[in-house]
């Protein structure tokens, strides 16, 4: 082969290598793009994006939309944006949708919401089509003991500007489930709410629950309002339960201080007896020792004897009449 030849075909070779380098490093077409859509951006600025390792595309079809619908932008503030890690491409839709709808909103505050973690053409939707928030159930007790239970719809819409730091939904529905529970709860009977349901509705409302959140709440309806138990029977009932219970413990507390005390009067009892003998055992000794000292003669001790044993008689009659009566009584 011929050495021109060759040299021609290395000299091909290493053309398209370098054009091919070129144009992989340099975007042409995105270039030219942008400058058929009326964007002026150089090609060094393209490249010095490559050496500053951003995507040339990224912020350059952005802006082309930015452009075409009229917002006053510039490839810095994307760039930047970008290197910040936010989303040029969301932070661009959401201020095209906010200028359609005629929404005042700066390109620093949006790429703050973007940054801060919060889906800003989200946030811009809500602000045209505003959401509604179902409750849980939410179970309140009035005055009257009877719980009721309610369910309401909360109508929000974005606060663009206490998006950055505001609270969420989370908190709008822990407030108007306290405001429901406050507003039944200061209600005198039940049926006051059955039949005025709104008033929940007017009573949290006025409270301004969306004071610090990332919302305003248009309006809170009731969606549902059931009755459920008898709490304050219930509550009754367990109350008496338990006073029966402390009254039961101190009854069985009296009746066995009643058992010991008894106890111990018999105890007393017997020992009472038992002194009794041991005196009635001195009393012979006693009158032998008066007969041995000349103190007590023999007919003195002769005559209580017999009163003694006269004593015993009469007491046998007694008690021999006593059986007759009971006896004629029986018959």
């Amino acid at each position: 082969m011929d050495t021109s030849l060759i040299s021609i075909f290395l000299l091909a070779a290493v053309v398209i290598i370098a054009l091919s380098v070129f144009f992989t490093f340099v975007p042409v077409m995105l270039w030219i793009s942008a400058l058929a859509s009326g964007v002026r951006i150089g090609i060094i600025t393209l490249v010095a994006m490559r050496l500053r390792r951003v995507i040339p595309s990224r912020i350059v079809n952005p802006m082309i939309k930015a452009t075409k619908a009229g917002l006053d932008l510039t490839i810095n503030q994307l760039e930047s944006h970008f290197l910040a890690g936010g989303n040029v491409d969301r932070v661009v839709n959401a201020l095209i949708a906010a200028h359609r709808a005629n929404i005042h909103l700066e390109f620093e505050r949006a790429a703050a919401i973007d940054l801060a973690g919060r889906d800003v053409l989200q946030a811009v939707q809500m602000s045209v089509n505003p959401r509604v928030i179902e409750t849980p159930v939410v179970s309140a007790v009035a005055k009257d003991g009877i719980e009721v239970k309610v369910i309401a719809r909360v109508t929000v819409r974005t606060n663009l500007d206490r998006l950055v730091g505001g609270a969420g939904e989370e908190t709008i529905i822990a407030r108007v489930g306290e405001g429901i529970v406050t507003t039944v709860g200061s209600s005198s009977s039940h049926k006051d709410v059955l039949e005025n349901p709104d008033m929940i509705s007017r009573t949290v409302l006025g409270k301004g629950l969306d004071a610090g959140t990332a919302f305003e709440i248009l309006s809170i309806d009731i969606a549902d309002v059931d009755v459920g138990k008898n709490i304050g029977a219930h509550l009754q009932t367990e109350q008496a339960e338990a006073d029966k219970r402390i009254a039961q413990a101190k009854a069985e507390e009296r009746r066995a201080m009643a058992v010991a005390q008894e106890q111990e009067m018999k105890a007393k009892v017997v020992e009472m007896k038992a002194k009794v003998v041991e005196a009635e055992s001195e009393v012979p000794l006693a009158m032998a020792e008066a007969l041995r000292e000349g103190k007590l003669g023999v007919m003195d001790y002769m005559n209580l004897k017999n009163i003694d044993a006269d004593t015993q008689m009469r007491s046998s009659l007694g008690k021999m009449n006593d059986s007759g009566k009971n006896g004629d009584n029986a018959e």
